[in-house]
């Protein structure tokens, strides 16, 4: 389980451009994991292909780490879609390692256009899988990034993410050359489209402060822990496992309180938005007893027992629930200024 470091590797990330992809790619040319030989940006959108571009020139120019003055050498980009199979074999077949971040995650967005979530979410895994089983291909790792709404899910987007972790872990039958594996997480603090900006931007323009229902809880996390998910599932990850964080979990509200302070902003209750649920679940209670834990995160073995890993002693009895709130307004004030710190905004 225990993986060669990146130094040396063709590392791909599809979806590259997306908060939580320049997070990653941050971290890799940090040199975490050692330093990769090209990191390749694999995403559909050319404007912020360029605009990535541009703050990493910047970002070359403000510091003095030797590494970001190497990142035009190691840093690539291609514009492509995940639903277009030649465009992914294209780049796959040179790749080492793949980190597949591409996605649409918007809820509402995928209960208006299910078929475009299919598209990417479930088609686009199945061509990143294809390619990668291709004869063409060496990659040895490829990890994908799922979501707390794939567990037990009931709305488009988490559905199709569910299906999406099914083809990443069944990618792991008949083959040893690569290793599949999923991570799983919340709500990622400060990326773009989540609730954090949106509360700032209503705050900026004088309330109200939209927040779906009082008792609406979800779980926390910031870019960079999302990205240790993500290392740690490299790491020590075995074949099929999900990598799930200890997440911090919040009212909704409090988030919303944290972020107004003393001023005098209204709240307005909306109600609950097509497809969403008042509390999200990590790890389900059908997922329980084939979750053990490992390295200070939760991993979750595969549903098919063939695929397990030796014997399994459970490292939960109940299900993770956001229910288990862990933070007051305080504590949500605080993790946001954290997240604000070490995240890469938009």
């Amino acid at each position: 389980m225990n993986s060669t470091p990146l130094e040396g590797a063709h590392v791909l990330v599809t979806g590259g451009t997306g908060s939580l992809g320049k997070a990653l790619i941050r971290r890799l040319l940090h040199g975490d994991l050692g330093i990769p030989e090209k990191v390749v940006v694999f995403s559909r959108d050319e404007a912020k292909q360029h605009e990535m571009r541009t703050s990493w020139m910047q970002l070359q120019a403000a510091t003095d780490e030797t590494i970001y003055s190497d990142y035009k050498r190691i840093l690539d980009f291609r514009i492509g879609d995940v639903r277009d199979y030649e465009a992914v074999l294209s780049v796959v077949r040179t790749m080492d390692v793949v980190f597949h971040t591409a996605a649409l995650k918007q809820v509402p967005s995928c209960e208006y256009a299910p078929l475009e979530a299919v598209k990417t979410n479930i088609l686009g895994a199945e061509n990143v899988v294809r390619s990668i089983l291709s004869p063409e291909s060496h990659v040895r790792v490829a990890i994908a990034v799922s979501t707390d709404k794939a567990c037990k899910p009931v709305n488009v987007m988490g559905m199709t993410k569910a299906l999406q972790e099914r083809l990443f872990v069944t990618a792991n039958l008949g083959q040893d050359r690569t290793r599949f594996l999923c991570v799983r997480y919340g709500n990622v603090l400060s990326s773009r489209g989540s609730v954090v900006p949106l509360f700032q931007e209503q705050i900026q323009h004088g309330g109200p402060v939209t927040v779906t229902m009082p008792k609406m809880t979800r779980f926390l996390i910031t870019l960079d822990h999302a990205v240790d998910t993500i290392f740690a599932a490299y790491r020590g990850g075995a074949r099929g496992d999900t990598y799930v964080p200890h997440a911090d979990a919040a009212l909704v509200l409090d988030v919303a309180n944290a972020l107004i302070g003393g001023r005098p902003i209204e709240i307005e209750f909306t109600g609950i938005r097509p497809g969403e649920k008042l509390d999200e679940v990590l790890v389900s209670e059908e997922e329980v007893f084939r979750t053990t834990e490992r390295d200070g995160y939760y991993a979750i073995q595969p549903v098919l027992p063939e695929m397990w890993q030796g014997p399994i002693h459970p490292a939960r009895t109940t299900e993770y629930s956001s229910r288990e709130v862990t933070l007051d307004v305080d504590g949500v004030r605080e993790l946001i200024v954290r997240s604000t710190r070490t995240g890469v905004r938009d």
